[in-house]
């Protein structure tokens, strides 16, 4: 792990306005996270957890506290800043896959490189190569010319790990990552998503699963807005239990 945190936040509100009522989704919370971790973000609806994700994930900003991302204090930043800091410095995997229907895989995973500033005409060949080492990295290689449509979930998911990857961000963020996947399928990308952090990526990711969870190597715990508890995935009460038997299998 580097001396200097890649995430760190102090005393982080988030409060929304809903008609008349006033909604505390976050409450203070504190969190720091250093380069190479795997961290799963867990509570039950309403906990914060989503919300969480989305201010670190520089979707949205907090209403008071203090957020540091690689040193850079960004809880400040205006809308277009937060887009470039996103596009520099995180990949994110969605639930729903976010795939365009009309695109094939190779071309879905080129996406994030079209926002690339200040490339020539030779950067069409270049992200069309990136696009295909990625697809070759999450084991997608046959797939490339295949449209979502033509896709099982898994590969769906796999195609969505590789397009978050391209950019090479510092952060992985996965929200619900397996929620629309079956047991098997869960397996099979969880199983990826460790292998690319044994690979020396930071992974976040927001599951309300305790088997999820396990694969990660530290549990985050919140409710009602606040840290409940921030243990090694191995001293989690419900997720310990889960670990050895995960692990030895994978």
């Amino acid at each position: 792990m580097t001396q200097q945190p890649i995430i760190e936040v102090r005393g982080v509100k988030k409060v929304y306005q809903v008609g008349v009522e006033i909604v505390h989704a976050l409450r203070g919370v504190d969190l720091t996270v250093h380069a190479g971790e795997m961290v799963a973000i867990m509570g039950s609806s309403g906990s914060g957890k989503s919300t969480l994700m989305n201010t670190l994930g520089c979707l949205d900003r907090p209403t008071a506290g203090t957020y540091h991302l690689s040193g850079r204090e960004v809880s400040g930043l205006d809308a277009a800043e937060l887009s470039q800091v996103r596009n520099e410095q995180i990949g994110f995997v969605f639930q729903s896959f976010e795939l365009l229907p009309r695109l094939t895989a190779l071309e879905n995973v080129e996406l994030p490189l079209l926002y690339a500033r200040g490339k020539g005409w030779g950067w069409a060949r270049e992200r069309r190569k990136l696009a295909e080492e990625a697809l070759q990295r999450v084991g997608l290689g046959q797939r490339m010319d295949h449209r979502p449509n033509q896709l099982s979930g898994g590969q769906k998911q796999r195609v969505a790990i590789a397009r978050a990857l391209i950019a090479k961000p510092r952060i992985l963020m996965a929200d619900e990552p397996t929620g629309n996947l079956d047991t098997a399928t869960t397996e099979e990308i969880l199983k990826l998503f460790e292998q690319i952090h044994q690979d020396g990526q930071t992974v976040l990711m927001v599951t309300h699963e305790n088997d999820v969870a396990a694969h990660c190597r530290r549990v985050v715990r919140l409710r009602d807005g606040l840290v409940l508890s921030d243990l090694p995935a191995e001293q989690d009460p419900a997720v310990g239990p889960l670990v050895p038997e995960i692990r030895s299998a994978a």
